[in-house]
């Protein structure tokens, strides 16, 4: 997790002024990996008082644009944030709880980014996304299998 100084460096590099509201927003961010806006806000609001949710959008969108985080938003969920940014890294997707781990490339560099035919655009992104389910979801079905109805109602619970 990087420092109070580390992160008013960041702002600073990225030409963006620094403020108590920046500085909260960026905190969460590193903090809390593929974090929705919600949870954004509320971490914020926790640690630096009384801030509005349009801010807290309002400087994701600019540390987005700034690429200090990047945005995400998997088919059928909310957008997430996350601090790792400047690779091509993709997203490995629970199907049942949602949970979202990263995921490097397959082969080390990017070789996704080298395709067929570009169409004549310059690629500097690819978004691949596995969706499967989680360790903790494969457990639990799992174990609900072998327990009759009225438990397993309990179990999920």
């Amino acid at each position: 997790m990087p420092t109070s100084e580390d992160l008013e460096g960041v702002l600073r590099g990225a030409e963006l002024r620094v403020t108590r509201p920046r500085l909260a927003v960026l905190a969460a961010v590193h903090r809390l990996a593929h974090a929705d806006t919600a949870t954004i806000t509320e971490h914020v609001r926790r640690e630096a008082g009384d801030v509005s949710s349009q801010a807290v959008y309002d400087v994701l969108h600019a540390f987005t644009a700034a690429g200090l985080v990047r945005r995400i938003q998997p088919e059928g969920s909310v957008a997430r944030y996350e601090a790792r940014v400047g690779d091509n890294h993709h997203h490995l997707i629970c199907r049942t709880c949602g949970a979202i781990e990263d995921v490097d490339c397959a082969v080390g560099h990017a070789p996704c980014l080298a395709v067929d035919d570009d169409h004549g655009y310059v690629i500097d992104e690819a978004e691949v996304v596995y969706w499967g389910t989680c360790p903790m979801c494969t457990a639990t079905t799992a174990a609900t299998e072998h327990l009759p109805s009225e438990e397993v109602s309990h179990v999920q619970r």
